[in-house]
């Protein structure tokens, strides 16, 4: 978030390639209307809510819709809950509970989910809609022909397994501010390149053991047991 508020979509590329060991080359972004659009579009969402969900969740549609214009109605229970849009987007911003932003990356994977579910049984009309519609939304580097092509072949779109990062952490607080901090870096570097490309035996570049090596002496944290 810090690199992509400070320098768009090339530095935050940039980061996760220096950092991580990857060569990202095209990215999408988008803002609350797009999701709250994508999500009206093919006719909402359905969502297990807890209670505590539920009371964050109408808390956040208020500043939601401030900042977007798109009007709402509040949840009224928790269980199963069929979401409109902006209310998918609330779900979507709810952090203060147990597992805090752990847990919202969490939400916001769930409700990808739920929308690529939606979209795969959606009709070819609907999807070239939400293309013309949402498209002007969205920040990407990503040709309109191609996002196109890519949503005439939805049907046989799967996601994969999908988690939070870093998988090895520990919670520090640091000149009074809470991190969360990769206990350590090389460790989890080498557990994402397993997780995305079956790399057994992958090894950190330098430059990873380089920025490791800052982070030890900065936070004291060293990497944790993975049995």
């Amino acid at each position: 978030n810090s690199a992509y508020a400070g320098g768009g979509p090339e530095r935050a590329l940039n980061m996760l390639n220096k950092n991580l060991d990857l060569d990202i080359t095209d990215f999408l972004t988008v803002d609350f209307n797009a999701v709250i659009q994508a999500v009206d579009l093919l006719g909402g969402i359905d969502i297990d809510l807890t209670d505590e969900e539920v009371k964050w969740l109408n808390a956040y549609l208020i500043e939601t819709s401030q900042v977007t214009g798109v009007s709402y109605e509040n949840v009224a229970a928790s269980g199963t809950q069929h979401l409109s849009g902006i209310q998918a987007m609330a779900y979507c911003r709810i952090r203060y509970t147990a597992g805090s932003d752990f847990k919202r990356t969490e939400r916001q994977r769930m409700v990808i989910s739920k929308i690529v579910e939606k979209a795969k049984g959606a009709g070819l009309g609907t999807i070239n809609k939400i293309v013309d519609d949402v498209f002007p939304l969205v920040s990407t580097n990503i040709p309109k022909t191609t996002m196109i092509g890519m949503a005439a072949n939805m049907m046989s779109y799967d996601l994969g397994e999908s988690g939070g990062f870093p998988t090895y952490i520990e919670n520090k607080k640091i000149n009074k501010q809470d991190m969360v901090v990769p206990a350590d870096l090389e460790l989890n570097v080498t557990e994402l390149h397993k997780f995305l490309f079956n790399e057994e035996d992958y090894y950190p570049s330098p430059t990873v053991l380089k920025i490791n090596e800052k982070i030890i002496s900065d936070t004291g944290v060293t990497a944790k047991s993975t049995e």
